[in-house]
């Protein structure tokens, strides 16, 4: 296990904006391939204890992707188009389908640390203020880092190659 640890999440006070940075102890191409590999993605988001089922995935700029989250018998569906998808960087938008009006648009970067290491940096622009605020009231935090834990242990395992 790497001593890189912990997701920073932060609400910028001025925009609608939810950043979100974490360092990996794996090479930018392999974060980047478990963000577009729809059989690795499916293995590490999400909240420990769910299950994602990948029911259409295009990791090109252009792209359309869904999957359904499940836990408990409940599902949970996600969509969104990808916009632009380089090894550096990947803008997409994300829609939860419970709340089908809540749009939020996504960037990621990856960023070469050298030595084998990433930086992905992720902001989530979404509506208003009230909409943010609700992202962060509703646990996305526990999501988002346990997710990223898997992701963490995948990378270290050798997945994603």
């Amino acid at each position: 296990m790497s001593d890189l640890r912990e997701t920073v999440i932060e609400a910028d006070p001025r925009l609608p904006i939810i950043r979100m940075t974490r360092d990996f102890a794996a090479a930018p191409e392999r974060v980047f391939r478990a963000h577009t590999d729809p059989e690795l993605f499916a293995r590490w988001v999400g909240p420990d204890g769910m299950s994602t089922r990948i029911e259409r995935w295009d990791a090109t700029t252009g792209g359309s992707w869904r999957y359904v989250s499940t836990q408990d018998g409940a599902e949970f569906g996600f969509y969104g188009c990808f916009h632009e998808v380089r090894p550096d960087r990947i803008v997409q938008t994300f829609t939860f389908e419970g709340e089908p009006d809540g749009v939020a648009l996504e960037t990621l970067w990856f960023d070469d640390l050298g030595g084998g290491r990433t930086r992905l940096r992720a902001q989530s622009l979404v509506d208003s203020f009230e909409d943010r605020d609700a992202w962060l009231r509703s646990g996305m935090e526990v999501g988002v880092e346990q997710g990223y834990a898997k992701l963490e242990r995948m990378l270290a395992d050798g997945a994603a190659r």
